[in-house]
């Protein structure tokens, strides 16, 4: 294996990509410009994107037309906060009460929404039970009080693969028939106001969400009822500009 970006990389993103490996596949490999996680033996390019998705924008404009890419993303469904010294000798271990689903992805997705009805691109999503190592307390610098770790993987709870918007609603509670509002919805899936609104942000890309008025001050939408969602080229640089604009009245 190659050594090219080995070791800039977290333990739970070395595990993931050994996780995946098959007979044939080539790791770190330079393809254009860009050093790619792993090539797999048919020719499908596989980046492990653990948390912010923006940061693959200008790799996928540059390379998603002419290959087959997958880009995979670890959400941490169950996970332990382990305390170790500074030798590694574990001091305490509890569970966190943070559970995060595939709602979770919309926290990525929003950096570039359109990309997900490219033909040559498909999304895994790993549900994983993960122990969060750290310090034995957190630290404070000019009132700032940090708690930095790293994730590493225990177990894969399930995984879910995305090749087209439609597949995504396959992972959600069913959403309202009736016109909502970003509140409403968050009520709905049992998730912030925040994430609610990045979530109708991405669903409108799709096309599977349309605005439907206002109710009060605060914008209502509605699915797009007999709309099918188009799988296009988008360009990642080109989305997010929208996102400012929704509301997230009462």
């Amino acid at each position: 294996m190659s050594a090219i970006g080995v070791m800039r990389e977290g333990p739970l993103h070395a595990a993931i990509k050994m996780l995946l490996a098959q007979p044939g596949d080539r790791f770190e490999v330079p393809v254009g410009l860009f050093v790619i996680d792993l090539v797999r033996a048919d020719g499908e390019l596989v980046e492990v994107q653990t948390k912010g998705f923006g940061a693959l924008g200008r790799k996928l404009d540059a390379l998603l037309d002419e290959h087959r890419m997958r880009v995979v993303h670890p959400i941490a469904a169950e996970r332990r906060i382990v305390r170790t010294d500074e030798h590694g000798e574990v001091l305490s271990a509890r569970r966190s009460p943070k559970r995060a689903t595939v709602l979770a992805v919309f926290d990525e997705l929003v950096s570039f929404p359109s990309l997900l009805t490219h033909p040559n691109l498909t999304l895994e999503l790993l549900l994983l039970r993960e122990d969060h190592v750290r310090g034995p307390h957190p630290t404070t610098t000019r009132r700032r009080t940090r708690d930095p770790g790293e994730r590493r993987l225990i177990d894969v709870l399930d995984r879910m693969v995305i090749r087209e918007p439609e597949d995504l609603l396959a992972g959600l509670p069913a959403l309202p028939l009736d016109p909502f509002t970003t509140r409403e919805l968050a009520a709905c899936l049992g998730c912030s106001t925040a994430l609610a609104q990045r979530t109708i942000y991405c669903l409108r890309s799709f096309g599977i969400v349309e605005c439907a008025g206002k109710r009060g001050r605060a914008p209502l939408y509605a699915l797009s009822l007999g709309a099918a969602p188009l799988r296009g080229t988008g360009s990642a640089r080109a989305a997010g500009g929208e996102l400012a604009s929704l509301g997230t009245g009462p």
